[in-house]
C-alpha cells in the first residue's frame, strides 16, 4: 500500500514537471513562459525545483501575474542538458531559461540559447568571464562563490605548518578556476598547494583508496575537498576507512559540498568527523526568509518525504531569486523576449533572499560572506563567520569584532598536529657560543645551548602559531647534516650552518641572521720603523716650521727694543743674529726679566713664556706616549703575499671553506689546515705553524673579541655565506601551469630545504621564520642576543695599539695669536715712542738702516769687539723707564 502511495505521488509529481502549468496556458493572463533545467536525481534539483515553483507562486500574489513553467530533467548529462533546451525553446517557446547548476552542462546549453536570442540564468557556481563575452545571453545568476577560497585560505593560515593538498573533481572544468583562485589567497597568506589530488566521478572504492595513499604520509595536512556531494561522500567513507580522518588531519570543504551538509542523516554525517566546511550566508533575519523557510519545508516534505531534512539551502534561495528576476523583467517587457527582455534582467535591482540582485557585466557581485561550520557528533555546528576584508567573527553584525585566526571562534575538532619537528644540531661546532652540544655521560642527558639556539627559541616564541620540537645532536661534518635532512632524518637543523649553493641541493635556507662573508685573520708585530727621527714626530712640519718662525719673531722683536740697553746685542750681523736666536730660545726656559730694561720687552716676553710652557710640556706628553706605547702592525698585509709566501692557512673542522680555499682562492692542499677550537688557533698563529686562519665573519667576531691584543683583520670580506637555518624538504609545491600541462596528473615537485635552521625547499615555514626573523632583528632582540654573547667573550688586556696623531698649528692657534699680537703690538708701541716723542733725534728706521749698513762692511764682519759708539738719545729717560 505505501509503495502504492509513493508511486501516485511521483506520478503526480512527474507530471508537474513535465506539463509545468497547464491551466496557466489557457489562460488570458498568462504574461510569459520561463523553461528550466535541473537535475531532479540531486538534492540540489529537488530544492530547485520547489523553490522555483515557490516563487511564481509568491510573484503572482504579489502581482497578479501568472506564468507558466516548464522543468526539464537533465539527469547530470550535458548532452541531456541540450536538447532539453532546444526542447523548451522550439516547443514550449519559453522566452528565459533558469540553470543549470554544472558549468559542463550550462555551456551547451548557452550555445543554444544564444543561438535563439534566448536570455540563460546561469545558476553555476562559477561562470568564466571569456564565456559571458561570449555567449551574450548568458548570465551569471547565481553570486560567484570564488570569494570563499580567501576564506579558506583564510582557515589554512591557522595550520600553517601543515603541507595543503586540494582535491577536486576530474572533467569539471570549472575546477581550473577554483584551483587558480585558491593557489593565489594561499600564496597571498605565505604558503602554497602541496598536492593536486583529481577524483573521476565514478572512481572506485579501490582507486580511491589508492589515490588517497598518495596524500597519507606525514601526519601534518590539510585537505580541501572541492567535489559534488555524491563524490564527496564517497571520500569521506573511504578516508574513514583509512584511519585519515583523526588527530593531526584537517580536512576543509567548499561550498559545494558544504551547503548540503543540512541535508544528511546522522549515519553519513558519522564519517566526517571534524571536518570545516564553508559555505555562504543567508540573511534569515527577514521576514520574507522566515515566511519562504516555512513554507519551503512543508513544500519539499510533499514532495521528497524520502529525504532525511526538509530544510531550504543556499541553492533554493538562489534559484528563487533568479525566478523572481525574470518575473519582474517580463512584466515591464509585455511579454516579448530576446533583447529587450535581456536588457530588463540587466536592470534588475532589488534584495532577494540570497541578497542583492544587481547585475555588473553579466554576472551578480561575488558572495563575500560565508559561514563556518564544523562537523562534530550527529550533527555540526555553526562556529562562525567569515567577511572579505575583516576575518571571522563568532556573530555576524554591524558592531562585532574580527580576528584573522579560525581559532578565535573556538575549539575546532580535529585539527591538532602531534608530530613533534626533530632538529639536528651540530655537535663538532668549533666556536662554542653558536652553538654547544654538552653531553652528561652519568645522566645520559644532552642539552644544546648558545646563540643559534637561543634565537631559534625566540623565533618559535613568535611564530603565529605552535610549534613543538626536539633537538638531536650529529656529529659529523655540515655537509653531511644538511643532507640528513633531504633524507627526512630531521625536519630542521639549528646552528651556525653557513648558506652555501651546494647545500640548496638537499635544503632550503631562511635569511641570514649574521653577517655573511670570511675573513683573513692574521698575527700582528712590533712597528719598528725609524726611530731616528721620533722626536719630531708629536709635532706636524707646518707646526715645526710655525714654531721657529714666531721663535725668531719674538728674538727679533726682543733686540729691537732692548739693544740699545746692552752692548751685548751689539757688534757684526753673525754676532747679533745670534744673539737673537739666543734671546728667543732662552725664554722658553728662563724668563730673565732682571736683564730686560724696557716693560714692553717684559711684556711681550711674558706672553711667550706662557705660549712655550704650553708648547713644551704638550710636546713632552706626545713624545713620551710615543716612546712608551707599542704599536703593531699585521705580519701578513695581503692575500696575495699570503700566497707568494707558500705558508699555511686555517679553516674550521668539517666547514665549507676547504673547498672555498681551494677553488675560489687558489691554495694549494697541502697549504690547508683544519682546527677544531679558537684556541688551537690562536696557538698555531702564535707559533707561526700557520700564517692566517681563514674565518665566518660571525666567527672572525668573537675571535676577535677574546684575542683582541695579538690578531687582526687583513685585507677584504670576501662575500659569502651567513648563517642561517634550514628546513626538512616534506612538502612538494606545484605549478598550476604544469598542472595544467600535465593534464590535471597527480603532480609532484622534487623537494628542498630551508635556512638559519635548514627546512624543505617550499616550506610553509620559511616565510615566516624569515617575517619573525625580521621582527626580530628590528626590535633589537637579535642584537642584545649577539651583545650578550659577546660580553662573555670581553678582552680583558686590551692595549692600545692606535698610533699617536702628530699635532698641527690648529691645536694652539689662539696661542699663536695671542704671542705674536703681544709681541707685535709692544713693537708698534715701541716705534711710535721713538717717532713722535723723542724730536729731533734719529728715528728707528734711521737706526736700522745704519745697523744694516754696520753689518755690510766686510772689514768689521768678523770682529767680536763691542764698539761704542756715541750715545744716542734713545739712552734718554723717556724711552729707557717707557711702560
Amino acid at each position: 500500500m505505501e509503495k502504492m502511495i509513493r508511486f501516485a505521488f511521483l506520478f503526480g509529481f512527474m507530471n508537474i514537471i513535465l506539463l509545468g502549468n497547464t491551466t496557466a496556458d489557457e489562460s488570458s493572463d498568462v504574461k510569459g513562459i520561463i523553461g528550466a533545467i535541473l537535475d531532479s536525481s540531486s538534492r540540489i534539483g529537488q530544492e530547485q525545483a520547489v523553490a522555483l515553483k515557490m516563487a511564481l507562486e509568491d510573484f503572482y500574489h504579489y502581482s497578479n501575474q501568472s506564468y507558466n513553467l516548464y522543468i526539464r530533467n537533465s539527469e547530470g548529462d550535458p548532452l541531456q542538458a541540450a536538447l532539453a533546451a532546444r526542447d523548451l525553446i522550439d516547443k514550449q517557446k519559453v522566452q528565459a531559461i533558469i540553470g543549470p547548476q554544472t558549468w559542463d552542462q550550462m555551456s551547451l546549453v548557452a550555445e543554444v540559447c544564444s543561438q535563439k536570442s534566448i536570455p540563460l540564468l546561469s545558476l553555476a557556481d562559477a561562470t568564466p568571464q571569456w564565456a559571458l563575452e561570449k555567449w551574450h545571453f548568458l548570465l551569471q545568476a547565481s553570486p560567484s562563490q570564488i570569494m570563499q577560497m580567501k576564506a579558506i585560505a583564510e582557515i589554512v593560515k591557522s595550520w600553517k605548518p601543515y603541507k595543503v593538498s586540494i582535491i577536486y573533481e576530474d572533467g569539471d572544468s570549472s575546477s581550473l578556476e577554483v584551483l587558480s583562485q585558491l593557489s593565489g589567497a594561499l600564496k597571498e597568506v605565505g604558503t602554497e598547494l602541496s598536492n593536486v589530488l583529481s577524483i573521476p566521478p565514478l572512481v572506485s572504492s579501490s582507486s580511491l583508496s589508492q589515490e588517497l595513499e598518495k596524500l597519507r604520509e606525514g601526519q601534518c595536512a590539510v585537505f580541501i575537498v572541492h567535489l559534488s556531494f555524491p563524490l564527496a561522500l564517497h571520500l569521506f567513507e573511504t578516508a574513514k576507512k583509512m584511519n585519515m580522518m583523526g588527530e593531526g588531519k584537517v580536512w576543509i570543504t567548499t561550498g559545494t559540498f558544504t551547503s548540503l551538509v543540512h541535508s544528511m542523516n546522522a549515519s553519513t554525517i558519522s564519517n566526517m568527523q571534524g571536518i570545516i566546511g564553508v559555505k555562504s550566508y543567508i540573511l534569515n533575519q527577514m521576514h520574507q526568509y522566515e515566511n519562504f523557510y516555512q513554507r519551503f519545508r512543508k513544500n519539499f516534505g510533499l514532495e521528497n518525504f524520502e529525504e532525511f531534512n526538509y530544510e531550504p539551502g543556499i541553492f533554493a534561495a538562489q534559484t528563487y531569486d533568479a525566478a523572481w528576476t525574470v518575473a519582474k523583467a517580463m512584466i515591464e517587457t509585455n511579454q516579448k523576449g530576446g533583447q529587450l527582455l535581456l536588457d530588463k534582467i540587466l536592470h534588475s535591482d532589488f534584495t532577494g533572499l540570497s541578497g542583492k540582485i544587481q547585475f555588473t557585466d553579466h554576472k551578480i557581485a561575488p558572495a563575500n560572506t560565508f559561514q563556518i561550520i564544523n562537523v562534530i557528533g550527529k550533527s555540526y555546528r555553526e562556529i562562525g563567520f567569515w567577511l572579505d576584508g575583516h576575518g571571522f567573527s563568532k556573530t555576524f553584525g554591524q558592531n562585532d569584532s574580527y580576528s584573522p585566526s579560525v581559532k578565535e571562534l573556538g575549539r575546532v575538532v580535529n585539527p591538532t598536529c602531534t608530530k613533534r619537528l626533530r632538529i639536528g644540531v651540530p655537535s663538532t661546532s668549533t666556536f662554542k657560543q653558536y652553538v654547544n652540544v654538552i653531553q652528561n655521560n652519568s645522566e645520559n642527558v644532552t642539552s644544546f645551548k648558545g646563540f643559534a639556539i637561543d634565537l631559534f627559541k625566540e623565533v618559535v616564541k613568535e611564530l603565529p602559531y605552535h610549534l613543538e620540537y626536539d633537538f638531536f645532536a650529529f656529529d659529523g661534518t655540515y655537509d653531511e647534516m644538511v643532507e640528513q635532512i633531504y633524507f627526512k632524518t630531521y625536519d630542521a637543523v639549528v646552528g651556525d650552518v653557513t648558506i652555501v649553493s651546494t647545500r640548496y641541493e638537499y635544503a632550503s635556507f631562511t635569511q641570514p641572521y649574521t653577517n655573511p662573508g670570511v675573513m683573513m685573520i692574521v698575527p700582528v708585530k712590533s712597528k719598528e720603523g725609524n726611530k731616528m727621527w721620533l722626536f719630531m714626530k708629536p709635532f706636524t712640519k707646518l707646526m715645526w716650521i710655525l714654531i721657529l718662525a714666531i721663535i725668531a719673531y719674538n728674538g727679533f722683536v726682543i733686540w729691537i727694543i732692548e739693544r740699545n740697553h746692552r752692548p751685548e746685542l751689539k757688534g757684526p750681523i753673525l754676532h747679533q743674529t745670534t744673539t737673537i736666536l739666543w734671546l728667543a730660545f732662552i725664554s722658553l726656559f728662563s724668563l730673565n726679566g732682571d736683564k730686560l730694561h724696557s716693560n714692553l720687552s717684559r711684556v711681550a716676553m711674558v706672553v711667550w713664556l706662557f705660549v712655550a710652557l704650553i708648547i713644551t710640556q704638550t710636546y713632552t706628553a706626545s713624545l713620551a706616549s710615543m716612546l712608551t706605547v707599542e704599536r703593531f702592525e699585521p705580519t701578513i698585509d695581503s692575500l696575495q703575499q699570503l700566497k707568494n709566501s707558500n705558508a699555511k692557512v686555517g679553516y674550521d673542522q668539517g666547514s665549507y671553506l676547504q673547498r672555498y680555499l681551494q677553488d675560489a682562492l687558489d691554495f694549494s692542499a697541502e697549504n690547508i689546515k683544519q682546527f677544531d677550537s679558537q684556541h688551537d688557533y690562536a696557538d698555531a698563529l702564535g707559533r707561526k705553524e700557520i700564517a692566517a686562519a681563514f674565518l665566518d665573519a660571525a666567527e672572525a667576531k668573537i675571535f676577535l673579541t677574546k684575542y683582541c691584543k695579538g690578531f687582526v683583520q687583513v685585507g677584504p670580506t670576501h662575500k659569502i655565506g651567513g648563517y642561517g637555518f634550514v628546513l626538512l624538504q616534506q612538502f612538494f609545491y606545484f605549478s598550476l601551469y604544469e598542472f595544467l600541462a600535465l593534464n590535471h596528473s597527480q603532480v609532484y615537485v622534487n623537494p628542498v630545504a630551508l635556512s638559519m635552521q635548514v627546512f624543505p625547499k617550499g616550506s610553509p615555514l620559511l616565510d615566516d621564520v624569515n617575517e619573525v626573523l625580521l621582527n626580530i632583528s628590528e626590535s633589537g632582540t637579535l642584537r642584545d642576543l649577539e651583545n650578550s654573547m659577546l660580553a662573555s667573550e670581553e678582552c680583558k688586556d686590551t692595549e692600545p695599539g692606535s698610533e699617536t696623531t702628530s699635532l698641527s698649528p690648529c691645536s694652539f692657534l689662539v696661542l699663536f695669536i695671542l704671542t705674536v699680537g703681544t709681541s707685535t703690538t709692544a713693537l708698534l708701541i715701541y716705534i711710535f715712542h721713538v717717532n713722535y716723542l723723542c724730536h729731533g733725534h734719529r728715528t728707528v728706521w734711521s737706526l736700522m738702516m745704519a745697523v744694516i749698513k754696520s753689518w755690510g762692511s766686510q772689514k768689521r764682519l768678523f770682529s767680536r769687539r763691542v764698539h761704542n759708539f756715541a750715545e744716542y738719545p734713545l739712552n734718554s729717560p723717556n724711552i729707557s723707564t717707557l711702560a
